[in-house]
Formats: structure tokens, sequence, C-alpha cells
């Protein structure tokens, strides 16, 4: 269920609270908290770039140090805590010490998250200024989790929020995914920032085993623009509060059922809210010898910037696709491989087949639409969710921090 839909499921023993507080320039939200006051089980996945901002470098220690358990995730907008050195280690030490002090907890159960610009000192006092006010506020149900989402955005348009309710016998429970992201995103283990909030019970190692799939099936399948952040989080957090067990017969199928639709309608919001983004392309490789090699040919395809602005305009240029596979480094036989926009084919062995280019514009003109590229070297198939590239992107990012 969308952020567009009537109703949230918002799960049990999660408490969520947004404030300004003077991190954004435009003055709108940009501090928040989620209260978990009996605790919750706790797995994640972070960023590949070894470049790694300071929140996650903490991230890791607590929940190392915690035994994987989380009773307060803060997340502040508007500044990545990156390249900011032990000064910005110590700022986001400080956050949680402070945080643990008002909610009287060990500050290793505290998860911080930032968002925003790299290279620029956190203001930790403005953030230490609004916890009380922050923590204050938290409550349950919709329109508090509607008022995390939006404070935690950043060049997103519109927040993220996809939700299910599952029934298991005479009970149910609730999975809640909240993210941001629309830049920068070009996932490897994890992406963007992203939460996922259950009330089932669950193990730290348990979440782990099922979160790692549902992201490789998913974040791990995207790209806007070929940049990994160094900021990239997926949390899930267990409440155990719907009084529902993981271990039960026949809810661990329904519960990675429903993490793994959650998480793909996740990432499909942040594809199609990506900046700029005018058209999501579905582009599925088929016929590979092996999940890698499709990835790689993929990738290699998604992060062209010709194939990219080509798909901007709808323009039928599938002589930049083969051309980018021919680059991805997998030994392809060109006399191999098929080009499909749609069920349109548009390349047959390599070379031109003959098409109406007329009607493949009119099909690149929707905003979303299937491109598929078939290799003849084996079985495995990949569908990998991507973008064009236009003229708005440039702009966005051209002046984003002035």
């Amino acid at each position: 269920m969308s952020a567009s839909a009537l109703a949230i499921e918002v799960p049990s023993g999660f408490f969520f609270s947004a404030v300004a507080a003077g991190l954004k320039a435009s003055g709108r939200p940009d501090l928040a908290c989620v209260r978990i006051p009996a605790g919750a089980s706790a797995a994640a996945l972070f960023t590949t770039n070894r470049v790694v901002a300071a929140p996650l470098e903490v991230d890791r220690e607590h929940l190392k140090r915690s035994r994987g358990r989380v009773s307060f995730l803060i997340v502040n907008a508007g500044n990545a805590n990156c390249a900011t050195g032990a000064a910005g280690r110590r700022d986001c030490e400080r956050v949680c010490r402070e945080a643990a002090r008002l909610l009287k907890l060990h500050a290793e159960s505290v998860f911080p998250s930032s968002t925003g610009v790299i290279g620029v000192p956190l203001p930790v006092e403005k953030i230490a200024h609004a916890l009380p006010e922050l923590i204050a506020g938290s409550a349950a149900g919709e329109q508090a989790a509607e008022g995390f989402a939006r404070a935690i955005m950043t060049t997103d348009t519109r927040p993220k929020i996809v939700s299910q309710r599952i029934s298991a016998g005479s009970r149910s429970f609730a999975l809640l995914g909240i993210g941001k992201g629309a830049g920068m995103i070009h996932p490897n283990v994890a992406t963007m920032l992203v939460y996922l909030f259950t009330d089932i019970e669950a193990s730290p190692r348990e979440l782990q085993t099922v979160l790692r799939p549902a992201c490789d099936d998913s974040f791990n399948c995207i790209s806007v623009d070929g940049d990994t952040s160094t900021n990239d989080t997926v949390l899930l957090l267990a409440s155990g509060a719907s009084g529902v067990s993981l271990r039960s017969p026949g809810v661990r199928a329904k519960f990675v059922q429903a993490l793994n639709e959650v998480c793909k309608q996740i990432a499909h919001e942040i594809i199609s809210d990506g900046e700029g983004v005018k058209h999501v392309v579905r582009l599925r490789i088929e016929q590979a010898r092996d999940r890698n090699e499709a990835m790689r040919i993929a990738r290699t395809i998604a992060h062209s910037p010709l194939v990219k602005t080509a798909w901007a305009g709808a323009d039928p240029n599938w002589g930049r696709i083969l051309a980018a596979a021919g680059r991805s480094g997998v030994a392809l036989d060109p006399r191999r491989i098929n080009i499909f926009f749609g069920d349109l084919q548009v390349c047959r062995g390599g070379v031109a087949a003959l098409f109406d280019e007329r009607e493949a514009h009119a099909y690149l003109t929707q905003s979303q639409y299937d491109v598929r590229v078939q290799l003849g070297r084996g079985r495995v198939s990949l569908d990998f969710l991507t973008c064009d590239l236009t003229t708005e992107y440039v702009h966005i990012n051209a002046d984003y921090t002035t």
C-alpha cells in the first residue's frame, strides 16, 4: 500500500516523530525518529562505498555491542555527516548519548542515520536542542509515520511508504516500509535509506537471513545514475508486539513474500521519483549464463549516458544498447544478441531488424516501458529497474550545494 492510499498499516510497538531542527534551508522538518519502548530485533545492510559516513560506523559498532537490538532510530536530513573526520564521529556519538540520556537507554541501542551534503560538519547543537521536542512528540499511527517519511526527504518529491497487513491464523502482523532516495542511486549490497518495520517476533539472525535476499532482488536491481552513496542503509526492525512468531508454521513464507513485495515496491518508488526522471525502464536481460553475468550487462547498459539520453528523447537507438552490452566485459557473441522494445524486435542477431521507427518512438514516449536484451548464452534472466537521463537531472545536481 503506497503513501497515496487511504490507509497505512503501522506495526505495533513503533512511535514516530519529526521536527524542524534547522538543518534544511527550507525550514521544513529535517529531524525524525522512531521510538521502540520495548526494543526491537534488528538487521541491517550498508553501503559498500569505501568512503563511509560516520553514522554507519557507529551503527555497525552499536549493533555488535547491543547484539542486534535497537530502541531508538534517529535520522537527520540536510547533512550526510560524511568526510567530516573524527569530529563527525564524535558528533554522531554525542547525538546518540543525548538521546539515550533523555530516554534512559544505553547509547548502543540508538541507531543514527544521516542524509544530505557530504563534507559539511554536522550541526550537532541544533540536533541536541531539538531532541526533547522530537522525543516528546513521538506517536503511533499513520500521520506520525508519514511525518517521519517526509522529514527524511532530500531531493525526493514525495514520501515513499509501502505497507501490508498479513494474516496468521487468528492473529495478524504488519509490515511497513519507508524509504528515501532520488539521486546517487546505484546500490551494491544495500541502498539509499530504507527502514522496514514489523511487529512479528524474530531474532536478529533470523531477520538478517531474510533481509539480504529481499535486497538482492529489489534494491540491488535498480539504478538512477550509477553512483553509490556513502550513507546507504537498509534497516529491518521487529518489535514482536503482534505475538506472531516467524518460526510459527507457515509464517516465515508469508513474511518473506511480504518483505520481498514491500522492498520491490519501494525500489520502484525510488526509481520513478529519480531526479529528473521522465521514463522508468524495466531492463530485462535474458539468456545469460548466470546472475552475475546478467547483472554486469544490465548495469553497463543502465549506466551508459548515451543509452540514458536516448531514452530521455524516446529515440529507438538500439545500437547504443548493443554497444554498451559489448563493453560490459562479458564474452558476448554479437551474432546471438536480440533486442526488443516491448514486443517490438529492433535487433536480430546483432544487426538491425525491420521495424517501424515511428511505432518504436511512440512506445518509448510512455512513462514506463520494457527493454529486453537476449544474449543467447544460457537460461538465466534478470529484471533491472532504471531510468532515463534528462536535463533536469543535470540542473538538480549542478546546483545541489549552491
